[in-house]
């Protein structure tokens, strides 16, 4: 959808490169969302580890630097904005600033 409209993004493989506890807090900051907003709760890994998004903030930021499947994605930021691509047309809202 990005490469038909000839918008130029970087792409972060998640898995190969997860986010550490700092980024994550960072990119929450920046969509302006608590972990509980970004936890996919029908994970395998959230079902493992009983997640359901009632914990305390920092133990859902260490899960999911742990266990990057945790996170919602795709995540598009811009500068100082950010959005999570659910659905995928939302990253172009970055693209209209």
């Amino acid at each position: 959808m990005l490469d038909e409209r000839g918008i130029e993004y970087r792409y972060r493989d998640y898995v190969k490169e997860p986010l550490s506890e700092a980024e994550i807090r960072g990119v929450l900051k920046l969509l302006g969302l608590r972990p509980k907003d970004v936890l996919r709760a029908k994970d395998p890994n959230a079902k493992s580890l009983g997640l359901t998004g009632g914990e305390p903030d920092a133990k859902l930021i260490a899960a999911m630097a742990r266990h990057p499947t945790l996170l919602q994605r795709p995540i598009g930021i811009v500068g100082e904005r950010a959005v999570v691509g659910r659905p995928p047309e939302r990253l172009l809202e970055l693209a209209e600033a």
